[in-house]
């Protein structure tokens, strides 16, 4: 018999990349991550771990389990949906959520929200994460459901381990103080503002590598002077003149910074992709499938300014008279 709990454990061993990182996703220490996977070992008469430089590296047998358990797992998930319709599947649970500030702001809390009006039984936690750190809670088994921005360096959409759905398209705009030269500008193309002085939050922001694609595309290479973690830092760094920046349309503009928020024009325009994400076969089980649905609808029910379809501004006429977009998504 497999104990599914050590088996988890190797997973997110494969997943990490060896016996530190796991410890670190699971909240375990080395050693015990290590005795789990002695424990599974043995319990299944095979070596699954051998030495490799400093390090450790998946046996055969270890690489053969791993790629079975994505199976096993979407097979337990579809128990647990059965079992919960057995009850009413939801009283003494809690479920886990988390997503990008962003997400947090738009999507998460306002969806939450209506789940407690409509389904009161059902506990919900939300976690503020960036995208890296929710696949790996999803995996690991410490999130039911995660809102995500895609990057390089995410999980391809065919991941067995995962099932993932596109929720919206959210739109960059481009952010400048509000005397800019462009701020006048009903729209703009993103290769207008090359020469500008550039804000950014490398490493540090998920979007921030979906922005140095839109740079390239743009046939630019950004500079970059000024640096900031925060949505609420870098506004302001452009507020007082310091740079532009790349915003997406869902993230809100501080109501004192005297800013202008321009839509940008293009084949096509910058934006990111928000997906919702959970365990494969876990999307059958009703208190999972409430916060998708839940989310659904928020993203339903944004205001059409918040994600109409920016290439409609492509052709529109460009005069120093057009108004800027000051503070208009919020």
């Amino acid at each position: 018999m497999i104990d599914l709990r050590r088996l988890q454990v190797l997973r997110v061993l494969q997943q990490q990349g060896g016996v530190t990182g796991a410890a670190r996703a699971l909240h375990l220490t080395p050693s015990a991550v290590s005795q789990q996977i002695r424990l599974l070992g043995r319990d299944l008469g095979v070596e699954l771990l051998e030495r490799h430089g400093r390090g450790v590296r998946l046996t055969p047998a270890g690489h053969a389990l791993v790629a079975h358990s994505d199976d096993l797992y979407a097979r337990w998930e579809h128990a647990l949906a059965d079992l919960g319709q057995t009850g009413d599947g939801e009283t003494g649970h809690t479920l886990r959520v988390c997503g990008f500030p962003t997400a947090v702001a738009s999507l998460l809390a306002p969806a939450v929200t209506r789940l407690r009006r409509s389904r009161p039984g059902l506990t919900v936690h939300i976690e503020e994460t960036e995208t890296p750190e929710s696949f790996a809670r999803l995996v690991a088994g410490d999130a039911d459901v995660a809102v995500v921005v895609p990057t390089a360096a995410s999980p391809a959409v065919d991941d067995a381990r995962l099932h993932q759905t596109r929720l919206l398209d959210d739109p960059f705009d481009l952010l400048v103080p509000a005397g800019h030269g462009l701020a006048a500008r009903r729209s703009v193309a993103l290769a207008d503002a090359a020469g500008e002085t550039w804000i950014a939050a490398p490493g540090s922001l998920d979007q921030h590598q979906l922005m140095f694609a839109a740079w390239s595309a743009a046939g630019f290479n950004p500079r970059i002077t000024h640096q900031a973690k925060e949505w609420n830092a870098i506004v302001a760094l452009v507020g007082h003149g310091f740079g532009v920046c790349l915003i997406p349309r869902l993230a809100p503009l501080p109501a004192h910074q005297e800013v202008a928020r321009i839509p940008l024009r293009g084949e096509p325009a910058p934006f990111r992709r928000v997906l919702t994400v959970v365990r494969r076969g876990s999307r059958r089980q009703a208190r999972v499938a409430a916060v998708c649905t839940a989310l659904e609808e928020v993203a339903a029910g944004l205001p059409p300014r918040l994600l109409e379809d920016v290439g409609a501004h492509r052709h529109a006429d460009e005069t120093a008279e057009a108004r800027p977009h000051r503070h208009t998504y919020r």
